[in-house]
């Protein structure tokens, strides 16, 4: 997990959050991580990161088992070709049963999968450098979708 958050404050603007306790953010996200485009070093106002990693079950996200130590989940928002690719499906139509909780192997996110985002528990040595990838990719894009508004 540490060896994907530095990767991502490597990148030029990236910004990476990790809430904790006494930093205002809510209990529910300690410990997580939050990937953001951000060359001014501030957290983006109504922008979603593109990226994130989960160090446990939410309440309306649980198909990936991360209650045990020492599991974890990455989760990046990637285009529909990239989607499709990893995944073998459409993001809005998926139908395909799946093993959300199968570590090192790249999912449909089991909440998000239908908007685009993939996700890997525990990546490993199958799946490291895909998930290293497409963070990059999802920076890059960021990068440009701010880019491109600050020139309209």
């Amino acid at each position: 997990m540490q060896q994907i958050i530095d990767q991502m404050q490597g990148l030029d603007g990236a910004l990476v959050v990790v809430p904790g306790p006494g930093d205002g953010t809510p209990e529910l996200a300690w410990g997580d991580a939050f990937f953001y485009y951000a060359p001014d070093g501030r957290m983006p106002q109504h922008t979603q990161p593109y990226g994130t990693i989960v160090t446990k079950d939410y309440p309306d996200d649980t198909a990936s088992d991360l209650g045990p130590v020492g599991r974890w989940r990455v989760n990046v928002h990637v285009d529909r070709a990239t989607f499709i690719e990893l995944t073998g499906e459409e993001p809005r139509r998926l139908e395909r049963s799946r093993d959300f909780a199968a570590a090192d192997v790249v999912n449909p996110h089991p909440v998000y999968g239908a908007l685009g985002w993939v996700c890997v528990v525990v990546p490993g040595e199958r799946t490291m450098e895909t998930v290293l990838g497409f963070l990059r990719r999802a920076h890059d894009a960021a990068r440009a979708r701010v880019e491109r508004r600050a020139g309209a």
